[in-house]
């Protein structure tokens, strides 16, 4: 569609803005690195991806005067063959309401981020890199809304390999840091890498695609799915659509490639909210959501998906309950909610998966700032407290060990309550967000998938019962060190969008409500695919009595007797090596050290003097030497006179007469 044929009165022509305002964000602090106040950085930061939400707000009032797709063209890319590639962006209701959730809960953590990284770069030692990040974060939004805004699979591709670098660039920004000094460096290499796996499905996908449908474009496929115009083989369809689950289980942190997710954790906190809550996480979750159409062709591969999500919901969730750090409860946690939209989305539920997308990018963006509000309250009040002989745990002292804090309700009053309120809408209680949205997807398992739903029940419990003790560990009883006692509340930079997050999370329900089902009406311009979901009272009923009892079982555990200095875990006590397990994260990370890492190295130095510096070294070592023997050889007729020139086009001329006499 030419920009003039665009609908009269809309704002589509405005598209490219999304991507190109938080680029010039990140190309001014670039050019005032070094040159400019740290205020400056992240107010230019926070303004580009604020400019990028009102401009998807834009596109929004657009669609709903005109709710059908539109292709705006931007530039050709590849035009080879049979394969003609171009940016182009698609708006449609499920594209925007993407640029919606990434622009709008971005733009809140980067100006959460003006705060927290203020003091973070000096605990670090480091104020230089402050403009770096707000660069890094920019970057971030610039690639999502490239992955959510592109009209074929390969645009889609290159803004999931954008976010994929973000992602490295982020989680390693404290590259130097972390466990034996490069414990973050290797967590940023095992995202990256881990991702890789995913990526090779997706291009396998891509490949699959252009050999059934001869195209890459959005339109070109979908049309010709749902037309039933599809010239392949079942088992064809199955490994296209397979291919893209497999992508989705990189990108989304699903069973078996979530290991890379929990150590996401050591970027700051702002990343860990960024990418668990607004961004490269939900990808997955959109790009099966997208491909509605693709999985429509074949509703087995569906089946898989959804069994893959509901199992890494139930495997994730018995994980947290493990943990002792406040940001590797979320990060678990993120995986566990993770499974409920891919379990929802693979059994067709699109809108749900969707609304509790959209849900989770509120709360749980929302607890990740909050976590790090905590950590830098306590960070605070061990660098200003005397001594703090109690809570090492025979360690260096962790800020995010839950074991070292205690009583910061009374310390840290609006942290608490958003926290709070953060933790009730993830535990499923009414009538905050999450559930309303975890209803739908369980309500939609109960008619259609009898084991996802007892796996996603059973994983709702332990949710509750784990958010209830983080709260109870974290805010409730007696400080357990002199850093928890020092605590102090953070700025209000830091704490105002806490606050929009928090009634976000309080209100963000009534996006579907039963009956209303706004979001439902609004995607289905889109997802021709969506079912709508009948509210269920019964599992309504269900849904509230297991969160309730999941809480109910905390507070026995962790509420009725604060844990007090140097106890030990009640759960660990009555669980003994089932506890353990869930400690030592099932021991995923040593089973995949065993079977893949360990044989990997020992293969790679094994091979590499024979095969590497043999063969490949040596074949390319030896095509050097024959080049400077031939050289010598020739440099030796070059010698400057031309009588011995002309004897050589004599002898050519010879040759060649003699060889066309011959022939």
């Amino acid at each position: 569609m030419e920009l003039s044929s665009l609908p009269a009165g809309t704002y589509f022509n405005l598209v490219p803005w999304v991507v190109f305002f938080p680029l010039i964000g990140l190309v001014l602090n670039l050019i005032l690195t070094n040159r400019a106040s740290e205020k400056v950085y992240g107010i230019i930061a926070s303004l580009a991806s604020g400019v990028s939400f009102i401009i998807a707000s834009l596109l929004l009032l657009s669609l709903n005067k005109h709710p059908e797709a539109v292709v705006v063209p931007f530039a050709e890319w590849i035009n080879v063959g049979n394969l003609y590639i171009q940016w182009a962006f698609r708006v449609d209701t499920l594209s925007v309401t993407m640029m919606m959730v990434v622009a709008g809960v971005g733009t809140l953590i980067h100006v959460y981020s003006i705060g927290y990284m203020h003091e973070d770069v000096r605990i670090q030692g480091d104020p230089s890199r402050y403009s770096r990040f707000f660069i890094f974060l920019n970057l971030f939004i610039v690639m999502m809304m490239v992955l959510v805004s592109a009209e074929s699979y390969l645009m889609t591709f290159v803004g999931w390999e954008g976010v994929g670098l973000c992602s490295y660039l982020l989680i390693g920004f404290w590259f130097e840091k972390g466990k034996d000094g490069d414990g973050n460096a290797i967590a940023a290499k095992k995202a990256f890498l881990t991702n890789r796996i995913g990526d090779f499905g997706f291009i396998t996908a891509m490949f699959l695609m252009f050999g059934i449908f001869g195209s890459l474009d959005f339109s070109t496929i979908f049309t010709a799915a749902r037309a039933g115009a599809v010239d392949a083989a079942p088992w064809i369809l199955l490994a296209l659509n397979l291919f893209l689950l497999l992508a989705v289980t990189g990108k989304s942190a699903q069973v078996p490639l979530f290991v890379w997710l929990p150590d996401a954790m050591a970027g700051p906190t702002p990343v860990s909210a960024l990418i668990h809550a607004a961004t490269m996480v939900t990808a997955g979750v959109y790009l099966v959501a997208r491909s509605s159409p693709l999985f429509a062709l074949h509703p087995a591969a569906g089946t898989v998906v959804a069994v893959i999500g509901a199992v890494t919901a139930l495997f994730a969730a018995t994980i947290a309950l493990g943990q002792y750090d406040i940001k590797k409860v979320l990060a678990y946690s993120t995986i566990s909610q993770l499974g409920f939209m891919v379990a929802a989305v693979g059994m067709g539920a699109y809108v749900a998966g969707i609304f509790h997308l959209v849900t989770h990018a509120f709360f749980k963006a929302l607890l990740f700032l909050s976590s790090g509000s905590v950590i830098q309250g306590v960070e605070f009040g061990h660098h200003h407290a005397p001594h703090d002989a109690h809570a090492s745990h025979g360690e260096e002292f962790d800020p995010q060990d839950m074991r070292n804090m205690g009583g910061l309700r009374i310390r840290m009053k609006t942290t608490f309550w958003v926290y709070l309120i953060g933790a009730l809408a993830l535990a499923g209680i009414p009538p905050l967000a999450g559930f309303f949205s975890k209803d739908e997807i369980l309500t939609y398992a109960s008619e259609h998938n009898p084991l996802v739903l007892v796996m996603l029940v059973t994983a709702a419990f332990l949710t509750a019962f784990y958010m209830g003790r983080q709260v109870w560990l974290v805010f409730f009883g007696h400080p357990r060190s002199d850093a928890a006692e020092g605590a102090k509340e953070s700025s209000a930079v830091m704490t105002i969008p806490l606050i929009i997050l928090a009634a976000l999370s309080i209100v963000g329900g009534a996006l579907n409500l039963p009956k209303i089902e706004l979001l439902g009406h609004w995607l289905e311009h889109t997802i021709l695919e969506a079912h709508h979901v009948t509210f269920s009272m019964v599992v309504a009923g269900i849904s509230v009595a297991v969160a309730l009892g999941g809480i109910l079982f905390a507070w026995f555990f962790y509420g009725r007797k604060p844990l007090s200095v140097s106890q030990a875990d009640p759960l660990a006590r009555l669980l003994g090596p089932l506890f353990k397990a869930f400690e030592r994260k099932w021991w995923v990370d040593e089973i995949y050290d065993v079977i893949f890492l360990t044989p990997y190295k020992d293969t790679s130095q094994l091979l590499a003097q024979p095969v590497d510096q043999g063969l490949v070294d040596g074949a390319v070592n030896g095509m050097g030497k024959l080049t400077s023997v031939f050289s010598r050889v020739f440099r030796a007729m070059q010698n400057g006179r031309v009588r011995v020139y002309a004897l050589y086009m004599m002898i050519g001329v010879a040759a060649i007469m003699g060889y066309l006499i011959l022939r």
